[in-house]
């Protein structure tokens, strides 16, 4: 295993650590003692605990499961395989350390806004390295690949909102539902401002001495195509080649991290789109 190898398993661990870290502090310190369940699997677990004392982290764990291998064509094994990882590490950290350290009992209010930061800066931790927490994730991603004209926002609004409102019946209580609308909604507002966010909407302009090896790293980590052109500087008349690769918003982070991996010197654009017609986003005879 080569030096290179061996640094990003590191980094990776670095990241599920920090991340899991984040994750628990979010679900078990904020959510789970302010009563709340916020949207995805988390808050599903939070309301089989509520109902039967299950260990929060282990339920999400199982509840993921399935959606692992529902999943498994449409995000691939090494995707798979990272967040397999990032989830025992949240399993570990929910279940076995923060039962033992002291939650907030303040006003619900604040526990949803904080529950909401800590969160989403765990998500955006994991999809920085390449990885999930699994969950609704997984299931957005398995229905973007069999109905791409669906708005992955408006999916995941569904679900989370199904989940909010079962939470609403189970803890008895309105104010519940409120909080864990607004907690989700600050986790996703995180990762908005942090990744671009998680719909459609990036053109990736890539000047680069390397294309095709650029456009190969891109490839091999987001399974995007990229279309290579041929120019020259008109200032410095030296030959290049300009990448143009669409994406969705939340790979526009690891789509410049794979640029820069293979060509420290290039230089990247991201531009705003608002919608992407062809073969991995918008059918076109959906539109017609």
């Amino acid at each position: 295993m080569d030096k290179k190898k061996i640094k990003d398993i590191l980094v990776d661990w670095i990241f599920d650590i920090i991340g899991g870290i984040c994750y628990s502090i979010g679900v078990y310190t904020f959510a789970k003692m302010a009563n709340f369940a916020p949207g995805g699997i988390s808050g599903l677990a939070l309301i089989l605990n509520h109902l039967w004392g299950t260990p929060i982290g282990l339920t999400i764990l199982i509840l993921n499961i399935p959606l692992v291998l529902i999943s498994y064509k449409v995000v691939g094994k090494r995707f798979l395989f990272k967040t397999a990882r990032t989830m025992l590490v949240c399993t570990f950290f929910l279940d076995i350390v923060f039962p033992y350290t002291p939650a907030y009992t303040g006003n619900p209010l604040l526990a949803a806004l904080y529950y909401g930061i800590f969160l989403g800066t765990s998500l955006t931790i994991f999809y920085m390295r390449g990885s999930s927490s699994g969950g609704t994730d997984l299931l957005t991603m398995t229905i973007k690949k069999f109905r791409p004209y669906l708005s992955l926002g408006a999916v995941t609004l569904t679900i989370d909102l199904f989940i909010i409102s079962l939470g609403w019946i189970v803890f008895g209580d309105v104010d519940s539902a409120l909080y864990g609308l607004a907690g989700t909604g600050v986790a996703s507002l995180v990762i908005n401002k942090v990744m671009y966010g998680a719909d459609v909407g990036k053109m990736a302009v890539i000047i680069t001495l390397d294309g095709q090896g650029v456009a190969d790293e891109i490839s091999s980590k987001i399974r995007r195509g990229s279309t290579v052109i041929n120019a020259k500087g008109s200032y410095t008349k030296l030959e290049r080649d300009v990448l143009l690769c669409a994406c969705s918003k939340a790979q526009a982070y690891i789509v410049k991290k794979a640029v820069f991996d293979v060509d420290p010197k290039a230089f990247v654009m991201f531009t705003e789109t608002s919608e992407v017609f062809g073969e991995g986003f918008i059918s076109t005879l959906d539109k017609a």
